[in-house]
Order: structure tokens, then sequence, then C-alpha cells
């Protein structure tokens, strides 16, 4: 089992809260959030990275600076949250690696893609916290992995090397042929299967999809063991997203990185409307994850 070395968890230290639990505002994504703010596929098309940066900037702003970390991407929101001061001083910063979207093999696998020209030294360089890297992963399916596990081990090398921090994140899919019903029977045994896969390659922090039930949150809690997981949101409406927390505090998680769920119907091309739902709408869905993560904190988790 990995343990993170002192600059890592100084580092870690800064994406907790007080009470050493994790709150991160996930805002990322490019092509996922070009959909939410246009729904025809030509109006998506014409938004640039310009304007997903003013988005991911009044996220950061109203948002994030009441929680205790942003997860940006290097396309569209940095250095420009730092250089323009946006992002407040008490706020830390991590900065995805993985390019928006996936190719696909001849077989019909997952092949995840880096953005190019960014590892930990520039991560460093744009004076973020640490990174995070996704992949996808079928833990029941080894030959679709090999690339994708080719991925992590670079990039959880390549930030040790720096001794800055990296949180390892995977999500699953249904593979060609596989019916819903199947898949969705699997979610706990996928999430576990993933978890193991990423802890043997040294992660230190994971970001996972929620494993499913309170006995697989329990079995990633033993899985782990010393490394810290946070539960992600995927997108689901807000009130079942509070009940995966509750569950995945409940037995063991050490906290939330969550982004749709929280301002998914919040944002518009208007920047207006955006800014008045994230004080009035996505703000106190934060202040509902907040307290439930409270309640799970014990004084002596807390991170000195």
């Amino acid at each position: 089992m990995a343990r993170m070395t002192t600059a890592e968890r100084r580092g870690y230290q800064q994406i907790c809260d007080a009470d050493g639990a994790m709150m991160v505002i996930a805002c990322d994504q490019r092509g996922g959030m070009r959909s939410l703010l246009a729904a025809d596929p030509d109006e998506q098309a014409k938004i640039g990275n310009d304007t997903l940066g003013e988005t991911k900037a009044d996220i950061t702003r109203y948002l994030a600076s009441k929680a205790t970390c942003v997860l940006v991407d290097p396309i569209c929101a940095v250095p420009q949250l730092v250089d323009d001061g946006v992002l407040d001083r008490g706020t830390a910063l991590l900065i995805g690696l993985d390019a928006s979207g996936w190719d696909t093999s001849p077989e019909g696998y997952r092949l995840s893609k880096l953005v190019d020209g960014v590892d930990a030294r520039h991560v460093r360089a744009l004076g973020a916290t640490g990174g995070k890297i996704m992949v996808y992963l079928r833990s029941d399916t080894p030959a679709s992995n090999e690339h994708n596990i080719a991925i992590l081990r670079q990039v959880i090398d390549d930030f040790a090397r720096e001794d800055l921090l990296l949180v390892t994140e995977f999500l699953t899919y249904r593979l060609e042929g596989e019916s819903a019903e199947d898949y969705q029977a699997k979610i706990p045994e996928l999430i576990q299967g993933g978890t193991k896969i990423c802890l043997d390659l040294g992660a230190k922090v994971l970001k996972l999809p929620y494993p499913g039930s309170a006995e697989s949150c329990a079995a990633v809690t033993r899985l782990a063991g010393d490394v810290p997981w946070a539960v992600l949101s995927a997108g689901v409406d807000h009130a079942t997203f509070l009940g995966q927390v509750e569950t995945a505090m409940a037995e063991g998680a050490s906290g939330v990185i969550a982004g749709r769920s929280l301002w998914k119907d919040c944002i518009s091309l208007d920047r207006a409307v955006t800014r008045e739902r994230l004080e009035t709408v996505a703000v106190p869905r934060l202040r509902e994850l907040q307290a439930i993560i409270a309640r799970y904190r014990a004084p002596a988790a807390r991170v000195a």
C-alpha cells in the first residue's frame, strides 16, 4: 500500500477541510459542459474554450470558494484562475490531466487519453496543489485495461518523482453487447476491482464512482486501508447523490469530489443567470453535502 510523502500529505491537507474531509468542486469537464450550455450539437460546437473558462471561473468564484478545493482542466481554466485573482487564497487547486472523451479499440474498449504536454512539472508550474488522472477500467475484462493501466502507471510514477499530490480516478462502462441489467449488477464488483488496480499501481488518493451499496462501500474502505477515497457524483440528481454520500461516508469514505450534481442545472451562456443560480441553488446543495460530511468526521480524524 503506497503511503503519502510529507509533501503529498501537505497537498492532501490543503484539499481537505479542518476535519480532514475532502469537499472538492469538480468542473474539469469540457464536452459535458458544452452539452449543458446548449442542447443543439451545432450550437455546442460554437462554444469556445474562452466561454468554458468563464463558466469555470464563475463556478470557482461563487461555489468552490465555499468548499475546500476546485478541480479544473488545463485547457480552459488555468492559468487565468490564478493570474486573474479568481481563485480564493484558501481554495486549493487540482488540475485534471485526462483529455476529454476517449478513443475506441477494435474490440469496443474505451481507450483513455491525456492532455498533450501536461505532466506533474507543468501542473506545479500552474500553481496547483496537485493533479487528477481519470481512466476507464473494466476489472472483469483484463484485455480492456492494458492501454489505460499504462497511462495510470505513467502518471502515478511521474507525480511520485515530482513529489506532487495526485488523485487517481476511474470510471466503468458497459461493454458492447452487455445489457443494462447485467452491467448494473456488476457495479459493486467493478468498483472494487478497479480500486484494487489503482492501489496496486501506487495510487495514494482515490476518486471513485459510488460503489453501489453500503456493503460495497465498506469493502472499498477495507481494500483502501490508509488510502483515502472520495465519492464522485457522476451527474446524478442532487437528492440521489445525498443518499450516496450518506452511505459512503458512513462506510468509511473520506469526502466528496462532486461537479454536475451541484451545478449542472445552474450554468448558462448568460453569466448573470449562472451566477444567480450558483448562489441560490448550487451553494445550498453544497451546504447539504457539507452537513452530511460533518456528521461522519470525528475530531480525531482532523488533519494536523
